[in-house]
Formats: structure tokens, sequence, C-alpha cells
């Protein structure tokens, strides 16, 4: 009986083999645009990030250099005025600074990085597997 569809086992073969390899070069092609066009807004991005953070440093220095100014006009007739507020203002970053790094370093610790509950929810799949494997043997 022949409805002029019979194939031979290396005919479909041959053509599963090509599809396949049409659907990978797809994907490929895919992908590579995609990566394409994300390193180009990437690109730009890392561009504006550097602008960015070259703006905000000019910024804080300027921000500290007008505290340094403001502290220094408290001890002007001083020829020590600028030292004075130099150091009032250095003094003054380490103890902010020193508080807020001692508060993320406690907190860091108390909580840690690792993935409590992604690591919980695999053993719990561990555990699953196993069982039924051990119920299919």
């Amino acid at each position: 009986m022949n409805n002029g569809y019979t194939k031979s086992v290396a005919d479909v073969l041959a053509e599963l083999k090509v599809e396949l390899l049409e659907f990978v070069s797809t994907r490929l092609a895919m992908a590579h645009s995609e990566i394409k066009e994300n390193l180009q807004s990437l690109k730009l991005a890392g561009v504006a990030l550097i602008v960015g953070l070259l703006l905000l440093g000019t910024a804080w220095l300027l921000f500290t250099s007008f505290l340094v100014a403001l502290i220094a006009v408290a001890f002007e007739p001083s020829p020590w005025a600028y030292v004075l507020a130099m150091i009032i203002v250095t003094a003054a970053y380490l103890v902010l600074g020193g508080l807020m790094a001692t508060g993320a370093w406690k907190r860091l610790s108390e909580k840690g990085i690792t993935p409590r509950r992604t690591i919980h929810v695999l053993q719990q799949d561990k555990i699953w597997i196993q069982a039924e494997s051990k119920g299919q043997l």
C-alpha cells in the first residue's frame, strides 16, 4: 500500500539533520544579533556612566572645598585656618565613612550573601529526585 508519502529512514534522517541545522543556525543568528545590539547599548551606557561618575566626583571635590572654606572662615585670623578646616573635614569624613562601613559590614555579616532559600529548594529537589529514583527501581 503506497500513499505517495513513503520515505526511507535515511531520507527522514537527512531531512531531520537539515531542519536541525537550520534551527540551530537560526537560533545562533538570533543570539548573535541580540548580543551585538546589547553590546552597542552597553557601550553607550558605559560612556554615560563614566562621564556621570566624573561629574559626581568633581561635584564631591567642590563640595569638600566649600566645606573647608566655610570652616576656615571661623578660624580666619589664624594662618592655620585652612589647615584646621582640612583636618576637621577629614576627621568628619573618617567618622562618617567608618560608621557607614561598619554598619554595612555588620549587615553583610549578619545576612551573608549565601542564597539560603535557593539552596534549601535545591536540597528539597535532590531529596525528591532521590525518592523518585528509588520508587522507579
